[in-house]
């Protein structure tokens, strides 16, 4: 059976990998490079404190702790851990794979890009007002998409390593957005 799970994650990862244009590596590496990522999540740092005002104070550590949890979980923790080795480390795929953005790190599962930016979503999804700033939660998961598909694109990862990140990055979204909901409530009851 995990042979089986194995067999079908190298073979949907080449599918992926192998439908590549010159525009797509352009965008998958632009969307998959960190340094792209920080003037929108100034921006976005910005909006929410604008928005949310004091709260903020309670909304933004909790985002960074879930963003950062899910980093150092997936990171730190699995990626040592199980020790599997990225796509383009893998003796059997190396000469199969297509890597405009050269290989990365030695291990692979869990992907932190995947958990990082699902986590993001899912907080956001979760925190901001139901029926308002729908673009805003569309927005946030089409990133996590994209940057999730954009590791397997890339032969970063395979998908049982973005689904793994991502599904560790939900988690770790839902409770901060649980506590903040907690805690907001809390410390600033709604008025009768």
């Amino acid at each position: 059976m995990l042979e089986a799970i194995k067999a079908l994650d190298r073979h949907l990862l080449l599918a992926i990998n192998h439908a590549h244009t010159p525009t797509l590596d352009a965008l998958m590496v632009f969307a998959s490079n960190r340094l792209v990522w920080f003037p929108v999540y100034a921006v976005l740092i910005g909006w929410l404190i604008f928005h949310f005002r004091r709260r903020a104070l309670l909304l933004l550590p909790l985002v960074v702790t879930a963003v950062g949890l899910a980093d150092s979980i997936t990171s730190r923790l699995f990626k040592p851990f199980f020790g599997r080795p990225r796509p383009c480390h893998d003796g059997r795929l190396v000469g199969l794979l297509h890597l405009p953005d050269g290989c990365g790190g030695m291990f692979g599962f869990l992907s932190s890009h995947a958990a990082n930016s699902v986590a993001l979503a899912v907080f956001l999804a979760i925190v901001l007002p139901a029926g308002r700033f729908r673009a805003l939660k569309i927005m946030a998961f089409t990133w996590a998409m994209l940057l999730s598909y954009s590791r397997m694109y890339l032969g970063a990862h395979y998908p049982t390593d973005v689904v793994g990140g991502a599904a560790v990055g939900a988690l770790m979204g839902w409770l901060a957005a649980v506590a903040y909901q907690h805690l907001a409530l809390r410390w600033w009851p709604a008025q009768p």
